[in-house]
């Protein structure tokens, strides 16, 4: 029997006749404050150890916008679909999550709806790990970066890529993107965690 979200009675007199009503699509929930993830010492963010770059964007709308740790400001491309964030590490490396911050109530069409997320070594052997569609997100997507055997995944490379935006627009806005990889513990057991910047300064034996 059909939901009743979809279906509604019809008179009596027309017994086989049914009237259908489209589903609206929910929105998309935010995550939890990356901020929150960081406290609890299970994971830490790492975008400072890669190499930024974008296919395009607007003068003053670009990688320093993008990491700036501020939500009021964003990267804004100026070219054509698909919109590319390229984030390169030296070395590989092991990465649990992405988390990208989007604001439909102020971006509107500028609104990415479709994402992509590649890794691989270079340009030249990207494959793609996940593909999400978003209904006027929000806040804060968390994307779990996680291969075949449910473990972070190791790379040298991560491409974020809009593939569409909300209402067809054609440029996109980003406003903030965090790449975490999961803490690990020594091998003298694990220490306690650090919630502040002078603590983890020391939290290493070198």
């Amino acid at each position: 029997m059909a939901p009743r979200s979809e279906l509604r009675d019809v008179p009596r007199h027309h017994p086989t006749t049914q009237r259908t009503t489209m589903a609206t699509p929910s929105k998309t929930p935010p995550g939890a404050d990356p901020k929150q993830l960081e406290r609890t010492g299970t994971v830490r963010e790492i975008g400072s150890q890669a190499v930024w770059s974008l296919s395009s964007c607007k003068p003053g709308f670009g990688v320093d916008q993008l990491r700036d740790d501020n939500l009021e400001t964003y990267w804004q491309s100026d070219g054509s679909q698909p919109h590319l964030v390229n984030i390169q590490f030296r070395r590989k490396t092991t990465v649990k999550m992405l988390c990208i911050y989007a604001d439909y109530k102020s971006d509107e069409s500028y609104t990415p709806s479709k994402i992509s997320v590649r890794v691989g070594n270079n340009f030249h052997n990207l494959q793609e790990v996940r593909q999400l569609e978003m209904v006027e997100p929000s806040g804060w997507i968390h994307i779990s970066l996680l291969d075949g055997a449910n473990s972070p995944i190791r790379t040298f490379m991560i491409q974020v890529a809009v593939l569409a935006n909300h209402q067809n627009g054609r440029d996109t806005h980003m406003r903030q993107i965090k790449i975490y990889t999961p803490v690990e513990d020594s091998s003298m057991g694990k220490f306690p965690r650090c919630t502040t910047v002078d603590f983890m300064m020391y939290r290493t034996i070198r």
